[in-house]
């Protein structure tokens, strides 16, 4: 179980690594489902297989559709691929490269500080269903509407402005 641990972390590292350099939307995409699995598989060798079938359920099923819809939407073509990599710069990368060397130095630190955890009680989907539904109600429904802010902003900057250069029917 440890070895699946430490390897799904790996390759959520790595494909997080992919989401963020690579160039091709839905190879960002398929990279960032590779993300949510690899998780989906850490939950599950926590002893978490619940918190593992929503991470699938959730985000790796409707979420990544929602991502998938935009970038079809969006329908963004060479020039604007060309436009979009000039603008980013190697400044831009220092503070994701200082942040990524923070959590790593902390990942190590509590590596080496490791400490036995208590052993906690398995959480059924009646607990985790009440709490969403009672304690974090606002919470999620502001996610919920970010989400759809954000899929209604993609919409609005990518098919508007490519409508402007064409005749009205």
């Amino acid at each position: 179980m440890t070895q699946l641990f430490y390897a799904s972390g790996a390759v959520a590292i790595v494909a997080s690594i992919l989401v963020v350099v690579g160039t091709d939307p839905m190879h960002a995409i398929i990279s960032l489902a590779v993300v949510l699995l690899a998780i989906a598989t850490i939950f599950w060798t926590l002893g978490a297989p619940f918190a593992a079938v929503l991470q699938i359920i959730i985000y790796a099923g409707a979420i990544l559709i929602l991502f998938v819809f935009a970038v079809m939407v969006l329908n963004l073509g060479r020039e604007e691929r060309a436009r979009e990599k000039s603008l980013i710069s190697g400044v831009i990368w220092v503070l994701p490269f200082v942040l990524t060397a923070a959590l790593l130095a902390e990942f190590i630190l509590v590596l080496a500080n490791r400490q036995t955890m208590p052993a906690v009680a398995v959480v059924g989907p009646h607990p985790v269903g009440e709490s969403l539904f009672t304690t974090y109600l606002i919470g999620v429904e502001l996610m919920s509407m970010l989400l759809l802010a954000g899929l209604v902003a993609a919409f609005h900057f990518g098919v508007i402005p490519a409508r402007l250069g064409e005749p009205d029917e």
